[in-house]
């Protein structure tokens, strides 16, 4: 059975090249297929375990993504990636809203 979490990116830059780096190879770590969708743009799922799938998501600030993880340690994979998101993929995660742009 899958088990299936939405979650919001607060990272300023949302999902470019450095968090999701640390989220691919959290992601590539565990035997479970694991999947991400960016639900704010209605993407298809992706495998997690691909850095060029998940750049391709587009994902940013503000973003809503959807994980599913099924297989063996599904569980522990779905908690270790609810954590890393959570806490900014490690990436300091500005709680400020963006400054308008200047004229």
């Amino acid at each position: 059975m899958a088990l299936t979490v939405e979650l919001d990116i607060r990272n300023p830059s949302g999902l470019h090249a450095r968090p999701a780096a640390v989220f691919v190879k959290a992601a590539a770590g565990f035997g479970s297929d694991i999947r991400v969708a960016n639900l704010s743009t209605e993407s298809p799922e992706v495998t997690a375990k691909s850095i060029i799938a998940v750049l391709g998501l587009g994902v940013q600030r503000g973003h809503r993504i959807r994980l599913r993880a099924e297989g063996a340690d599904e569980a522990d994979a779905m908690a270790a990636l609810e954590g890393l998101v959570a806490a900014g993929l490690e990436e300091p995660l500005d709680e400020a809203p963006p400054a308008a742009p200047v004229a």
